[in-house]
């Protein structure tokens, strides 16, 4: 089967600390457990969207050390097409994860692979780009690679899915043309607008400022307020479901995963998005990146509060 979902992006090995709080500047503090978890943005992503319904291959890079074995295996195990996940010379990305008490976490990523990601790259795997229907990227790999993929799939006619994270000012205005999707949450919102986004009608304002600047849509995740939907005919708030978070690590990535695989089989956007935040809300209630994210008989199982 040619895959519905292509991610284009990044493979890192989370390394996870829990502690009782984040430390300060210069503090050490004694945490309470460890662990190494698959993750990476893109790697992230490509695990949702193959748990909650899609056929999917990957397009990335991993190191020659040990991890970057473990990292492709995560993927192979979840029925995704690894051909276009070339090993690299050299360690694997990593991201260095403490997250507290109150489930807020701090991350450290070191690119490592995911830097050796480039449009030559992608252009020896065109065939697994033109075998999508939707094409999804973020920002952990280089900004010419991402770029070439954003307008790669636009010139191929597919569904393009951007997550701009992580984010930390405007885009290349030549990429807006090319998203279909455009899918913030508010801190990358407020960076890519300008608009600092601290409640929903703030949130409205930085989607009108992005829409104009040449995104097709834009989808403002709110976490635990939910999600905004604009289009330029208007907006819709969708709430979010209900949930006692235990870690929000990979609650972005599996929203949009979620949301890529409902658009791949055929939902509508509203339902898509609805779809998206109840694989999101229940990857609140588990640890970890790619372990917490759940599959489509999780969701479907999944009843409102």
């Amino acid at each position: 089967m040619p895959a519905k979902v292509v991610v284009v992006g990044s493979l890192n090995m989370d390394l996870v600390t829990r502690a009782s709080r984040l430390p300060r500047g210069g503090e050490t503090l004694v945490g309470q457990s460890f662990a190494t978890v698959p993750g990476g943005k893109g790697a992230n992503q490509a695990v949702a969207a193959a748990r909650l319904g899609a056929d999917v291959a990957m397009i990335g890079c991993v190191g020659s050390d040990a991890y970057g074995a473990q990292l492709r295996d995560a993927l192979l195990v979840e029925g995704i097409d690894c051909q276009a996940v070339n090993e690299v010379e050299g360690s694997s990305g990593v991201a260095l994860i403490v997250v507290d008490d109150s489930s807020q976490n701090a991350i450290v990523i070191v690119a490592g692979s995911n830097g050796q990601l480039t449009p030559a790259s992608l252009l020896a795997f065109d065939a697994v780009l033109q075998a999508a229907e939707v094409i999804v990227c973020q920002l952990e790999v280089p900004m010419d690679t991402v770029g070439y993929a954003l307008k790669r799939a636009r010139a191929l006619g597919k569904t393009v899915i951007f997550n701009p994270a992580p984010a930390s000012g405007p885009l290349p205005a030549d990429w807006y043309a090319a998203i279909d999707y455009l899918i913030p949450n508010e801190s990358e919102a407020s960076a890519l607008s300008g608009v600092p986004v601290d409640s929903l009608d703030a949130a409205k304002v930085a989607a009108t400022h992005l829409l104009n600047a040449g995104a097709g849509k834009v989808i403002v995740t709110l976490g635990s307020q939910g999600a905004l939907f604009a289009d330029g005919q208007g907006f819709e708030h969708l709430p979010a479901p209900k949930v006692q978070a235990v870690d929000t690590t990979a609650a972005g990535d599996t929203f949009v995963g979620g949301f890529a695989a409902a658009l791949a089989n055929g939902q509508g956007e509203a339902e898509a998005i609805r779809f998206g935040q109840v694989a999101a809300a229940l990857s609140v209630t588990r640890a970890g990146a790619q372990p917490s994210i759940p599959t489509l008989h999780d969701v479907q199982g999944f009843v409102r509060p």
